[in-house]
């Protein structure tokens, strides 16, 4: 899968960042994409991508801050016209987001050719689309928002061509009741497919966080994912200030990390008091301490494979 960031700024846009958005590809596992996110102007940011926005069939919304919502008119009406024809796409979110649509579309007299689903998140949600998994929980920002963590599938393991030869079972049709069965029958006898069949393979998993501070419910997003993204609106100084605004330091992100047991960090949402340069003189800061966890403090249209 891939990450792809379309918006990395806090609040406002800089000439350097506009404002939050997230592209995740579910490749191999699916063709689709989902956005997490949509701040004013993603669309256009979109456009300097290979993504198309015909192949975005989800959106999630973690909470509903200008900042995060803003490009989500522009982006929906444009789809129609950028291979979305009668494909429908699915907007998941916090109460409000469909009203939030619904009457900027009808006020615009803007017209779709598809249709939405809405799904409006009141505590928490459990959801199942493409054979993955995605959860959300409560935050703590000061309005509602939501953490989703997204697990891919299992992979089951492959055929052990060899240890069925040896059996007299010959490639075939067969073949098949074996890898989609706990066990088969052959010659009479019935056998364990799994004695056939290389270890299964764990689907990735992946935490997107809305804004927030320090809070219990991040624990069971991030837990053991192989991939984290998360704000950091503040990058020194007192996180005192920082958790006062109902945000998270990075110091507060790399507690997360380490104690929730994440394999790598995509840190977001950066204020706009931090030059690219000022950012550059802090990770040398980072790096230097043993006790800092895999991380990057990603930039507009950086793109994390995994």
């Amino acid at each position: 899968m891939q990450i792809t960031f379309f918006g990395t700024s806090a609040g406002l846009p800089t000439k350097e960042r506009n404002t939050q958005a997230i592209a995740l590809n579910l490749e191999p596992y699916s063709n689709a994409i989902w956005l997490f996110d949509v701040g004013e102007a993603t669309q256009h940011q979109i456009l300097n991508h290979s993504i198309k926005l015909g192949k975005v069939d989800h959106i999630f919304i973690t909470h509903l801050h200008g900042d995060h919502i803003f490009g989500l008119p522009g982006l929906l009406t444009s789809r129609s016209f950028q291979g979305g024809e009668h494909k429908p796409l699915t907007i998941i979110g916090p109460k409000g987001i469909q009203q939030f649509v619904e009457t900027t579309l009808h006020l615009s007299e803007s017209h779709l050719n598809y249709p939405i689903t809405y799904i409006e998140i009141e505590n928490e949600l459990s959801y199942h689309a493409d054979g993955f998994t995605v959860t959300a929980a409560l935050l703590n920002h000061g309005i509602v928002s939501f953490g989703y963590r997204i697990e891919a599938p299992n992979t089951p393991g492959k055929i052990d061509v060899q240890a069925l030869k040896q059996i007299g079972l010959e490639p075939g049709p067969k073949y098949q009741e074996v890898k989609d069965n706990d066990t088969f029958e052959y010659n009479g006898l019935i056998y364990n497919s799994h004695d056939f069949k290389g270890e299964t393979r764990q689907g990735q998993r992946v935490a997107i966080f809305g804004d927030t501070m320090p809070c219990k419910n991040e624990y069971a997003i991030a837990q053991d994912v192989d991939v984290m993204v998360h704000e950091s609106t503040f990058l020194e100084g007192d996180k005192t200030l920082a958790n006062n605004y109902h945000h998270s330091h990075i110091s507060d992100v790399f507690k997360l990390a380490r104690e929730a047991h994440v394999k790598h960090s995509l840190i977001t949402h950066i204020s706009n008091r931090y030059t690219l340069e000022d950012i550059e003189a802090l990770c040398e800061a980072f790096d230097a301490s043993d006790e800092t966890p895999s991380y990057q403090i990603v930039n507009d249209f950086d793109s994390y494979q995994f």
